[in-house]
């Protein structure tokens, strides 16, 4: 059978009179960004305290090889995203790792400084070279992939708590709360694997309609390329947790390693559970969240608060910094392709 050939026709500059704005919009990005970062780990005391002492912690020996640990993890986690997000988008069209990951460094810039991380979305289809409206659908499975994740690991963890805390001597509580969690679980893994339902769902919101004419595309993916990204999502959770648990032991915190797990992955779920206004909304909620289930252990607030401060430091502030790079880079406007109107997965 002969080859599927992609081969497209080129791409002529934007008009002049979009070029302008193309360019002032990365110009308001980029300042956007710098300011968030400088008020979030500079001019905020908290993040800053947290900040030196991560440094403090890393050049004077005290700690150093957790916080080493976990700021290595860093281009794995931000890496296994990338890849998540290539084996999703070489669903409709030819794309290399290493656009990617780029795609992933532009998107979470972006979302840094809009409501809920939405610019994420439009950082990922902006790399794309055809098909960017069904890119959309893609994004979304990627996201909910990690949802997943994180409400299976989440509602274990809080599960924990409700035995542990809330529920002693109750055993009918005890065996509700238990049914709950598979059910929730059940009912969360299912339209991933039947997206119809998903889609569906939109289209009977009346303020989504209009949105559902993007995820058609999510029905049409296989049940391997979804096992695949639920797999990497899982990776990436397993990372995340890895980093907060090394920077908790860096600022002394004391907890068991099973009762700790749960706390964090408690403290995910919850801080995912609450839409947020931009990138620095999700401290205060993942604050929150830590130092009241760590409280519940017996931890003091101040490690737990500066580790999870750290942890955001290293995995946002950070990545969406060095993102900045590439969004003055990014092609905005592009012709449309001459290809297929479905591009099959490259294998």
């Amino acid at each position: 059978m002969k080859p599927q050939s992609y081969a497209q026709t080129a791409e002529p500059s934007a008009p002049a009179r979009y070029k302008g704005w193309i360019v002032a919009g990365k110009l308001a990005i980029t300042l956007l960004t710098l300011g968030l970062l400088w008020h979030s780990v500079v001019a905020d005391a908290a993040t800053a305290a947290a900040w030196r002492g991560l440094l403090t912690r890393t050049l004077s020996g005290q700690g150093r090889g957790p916080v080493l640990a976990a700021l290595l993890l860093m281009p794995l986690n931000w890496g296994l995203e990338a890849w998540k997000w290539w084996r999703l988008a070489r669903h409709l069209e030819p794309v290399s790792f290493r656009r990617s990951f780029r795609a992933v460094l532009v998107g979470l810039t972006l979302g840094f400084v809009t409501p809920n991380r939405v610019g994420d979305y439009a950082g990922r289809i902006m790399e794309l070279k055809s098909r960017r409206l069904d890119a959309l659908g893609a994004v979304f499975l990627g996201r909910y992939c990690q949802l997943v994740a994180t409400v299976a690991a989440g509602t274990v963890g809080l599960l924990y708590f409700l035995l542990r805390f809330y529920l002693p001597g109750y055993p009918a509580a005890q065996l509700g709360v238990v049914a709950l969690t598979v059910v929730l679980n059940a009912a969360v893994l299912l339209p991933l694997y039947h997206s119809e339902l998903l889609v569906a769902a939109v289209q009977a919101v009346k303020p989504l309609r209009r949105f559902s004419r993007f995820l058609t595309i999510m029905p049409t993916y296989p049940a391997r390329i979804l096992t695949d990204a639920l797999l990497i999502s899982g990776l990436r959770y397993a990372v995340f947790c890895a980093q907060f648990g090394l920077l908790l032991l860096a600022y002394g915190v004391q907890a068991s390693a099973g009762p700790a797990t749960a706390a964090i992955a408690g403290t995910f779920l919850l801080k995912s559970l609450v839409p947020s206004l931009n990138a620095l909304a999700d401290v205060g909620v993942r604050e929150l969240s830590a130092t009241h289930l760590f409280g519940l252990l017996g931890e003091p607030v101040l490690p737990v608060l500066s580790a999870s401060l750290s942890l955001w430091v290293l995995n946002i502030a950070v990545p969406s910094a060095i993102g900045l790079v590439f969004v003055l880079r990014l092609k905005v406007l592009r012709k449309r392709k001459q290809s297929r109107p479905e591009a099959a997965e490259a294998v």
